[in-house]
């Protein structure tokens, strides 16, 4: 039953980009610990992908995960490691980039370590859909998330204008 006031829920889709998680090698950590953070902060996590470091890969999972949620974060693949390709694939599918966001996250995770300036993750925006980069520790994924969970829940409604600009006076 629908509550009159009640805010609608955010789908979220998440996809955890690791050759070794994927081939199996290692167990995906990362990506079950932002899904948990993302349920606790009010989303509907509707799937879970694991994929390679593969350009397509992430491009094709992105695509799909942006037809049926209205979030898509992924986890890994950030970094300087020549197989670090996330941000590419995420520009090369999103019709525009929220560089803001990617700075705030670089910004609160160098409070805790220098190696977060390191990171290249981009927002991106494709159709009504909001694609966020994340580090690949579960510790870096979760607190990049929290440092921008409410530019993405505001971002999100601007996109399908549930939310309006305010009207600036004197301007």
């Amino acid at each position: 039953m629908n509550m009159p006031n009640a805010k609608p829920t955010i789908t979220a889709a998440v996809i955890t980009v690791s050759d070794s998680c994927h081939s199996g090698k290692r167990k995906d950590i990362s990506g079950p610990a932002i899904g948990e953070t993302l349920k606790q902060r009010g989303f509907e996590v509707i799937g879970f992908e694991v994929v390679p470091d593969e350009s397509a890969d992430i491009q094709r999972a992105i695509i799909a995960g942006c037809e049926k949620a209205r979030l898509v974060v992924t986890t890994g693949g950030t970094g300087a490691a020549p197989r670090d390709v996330t941000p590419e694939a995420t520009v090369a599918v999103c019709s525009r980039v929220l560089p803001g966001v990617a700075e705030r996250m670089r910004a609160e995770g160098t409070k805790k370590t220098p190696l977060a300036a390191l990171s290249r993750a981009v927002c991106g925006i494709r159709g009504t859909s909001l694609v966020l980069n994340l580090p690949g520790s579960p510790a870096g994924a979760t607190d990049s998330f929290l440092a921008v969970v409410n530019l993405m829940t505001h971002a999100l409604g601007l996109l399908t204008g549930e939310v309006a600009h305010e009207a600036k006076s004197g301007n």
